[in-house]
């Protein structure tokens, strides 16, 4: 078939996520130590950063749809390779800010684009695809993170130096290996214009039931990645060590996809996947009601790291399979937006919890979320589940 081999889309994926992650953890560091910028102002930036992203996901995702696939990916490229390299001279204040929220955009356009043709390949089953799109990405930051953590003590330009010959090397890849009809054009535009694709009412409640799921899950996970980092400091245990939590759960990401991805081969049910995934995101908080040693915050995120494992790639699997071919992109691009969402919103939440009570209560609340999402997506779920149509495995 003349459609774009996984191979090809797995490697975007890991490049541009290790470009990705040569940015975002420097952020907060850069702005509130080199900037001079309160946390409160660097907030408000990185809010802007993640709705500019909400932004190109839905975006890109519409013009998926309708446009060249093709066309779009190289023009998505294009523009990050364009806004890195002015921030290699332009990163002080207010340029960079600006330039981060622009990134920003980009970065939503690319995911969105990737997930989307990877929706048109029909090899393998969507699952797989989207378990292995999400390993990808988990690389990427591995690498990308390790990179930045020693490119950063020499200077920021050097960091976006890096990032712009890794989107370089994408776009490379990208221009000899993405232009493949069978995904640049799934289905003819002329049947596109004449008809518009609406979702069953039961694939509608069930996909947008996952979406404010997604949306929520996101929330609650990123607790770990803003405020656990405060908690974990004040404990007495230093930032390298909580650093190195995110190293161990890169590679175990790795592994556990691997694992499930092996297990979804005999025992093939998307939602228990979702709802698993849940569960371990919640006993994860559980766990934290009760320690205070490094110990006990490792087992923590062994926890964590299963339940992300299984849930967040799950969710767009399952949005395929539940979507037509000719609102994939659309549909690819809001869950990622929902995504987008919960992660702009999930640090706010979490330090409003903290500040009016304490941290106890942000992790009973957390587990508690978990548990009432995924009873509350069963009971609304349910009953639709029987009536859907699967457009694809």
């Amino acid at each position: 078939m003349n459609e774009i081999k996984l191979h090809w889309l797995f490697l975007g994926s890991l490049i541009n996520n290790i470009a990705v992650s040569t940015v975002w953890p420097l952020t907060t560091v850069y702005m509130h130590d080199a900037l001079g910028k309160s946390l409160t102002e660097v907030g408000i930036i990185l809010f802007l950063y993640s709705s500019s992203n909400v932004l190109g996901n839905y975006i890109s995702g519409k013009l998926f749809d309708r446009h060249n696939r093709y066309i779009l990916t190289i023009m998505g490229i294009i523009t990050s390779v364009l806004i890195s390299f002015g921030l290699i001279f332009f990163n002080g204040w207010p340029y960079y800010p600006i330039g981060l929220v622009l990134f920003g955009f980009t970065t939503g356009w690319n995911l969105t684009m990737i997930n989307s043709l990877g929706t048109t390949v029909k090899m393998k089953s969507g699952r797989f695809i989207f378990n292995m799109l999400y390993l990808a990405q988990n690389v990427g930051v591995v690498f990308g993170t390790i990179a930045v953590g020693f490119i950063y003590p020499i200077g920021i330009g050097y960091v976006f130096m890096l990032t712009t010959a890794i989107l370089i090397i994408y776009g490379i890849s990208a221009i000899l290996t993405y232009h493949k009809e069978g995904s640049i054009y799934p289905i003819k535009r002329d049947a596109m214009k004449k008809t518009k694709v609406k979702l069953p009412r039961p694939n509608w409640i069930i996909v947008t039931t996952f979406f404010v799921t997604l949306a929520i899950i996101w929330i609650v996970y990123e607790q770990w990645v803003s405020n656990m980092s405060v908690y974990i400091t004040g404990s007495g245990i230093p930032l390298s060590m909580y650093s190195l939590l995110w190293t161990l759960n890169a590679f175990l990401l790795v592994v556990f996809q691997l694992l499930i991805n092996w297990i979804a081969q005999k025992h093939d049910s998307l939602y228990f996947q979702i709802y698993f995934g849940i569960l371990f995101i919640g006993l994860s908080f559980f766990t934290l009601i009760f320690t205070h040693t490094y110990t006990g915050f490792v087992i923590s995120m062994i926890v964590l790291t299963l339940g992300e494992a299984s849930v967040i790639p799950s969710i767009p699997a399952l949005v395929n399979e539940l979507t037509p071919v000719e609102v994939k992109g659309k549909y690819q691009g809001l869950t990622n937006a929902w995504a987008a969402i919960g992660k702009a919103i999930g640090p706010l939440v979490g330090g409003i919890i903290i500040d009016a009570t304490s941290y106890g209560l942000l992790f009973i609340v957390c587990t508690i979320t978990c548990v009432v999402i995924i009873l509350g997506s069963e009971l609304i779920a349910r009953y639709s589940r029987k009536k859907v149509t699967k457009y694809s495995e």
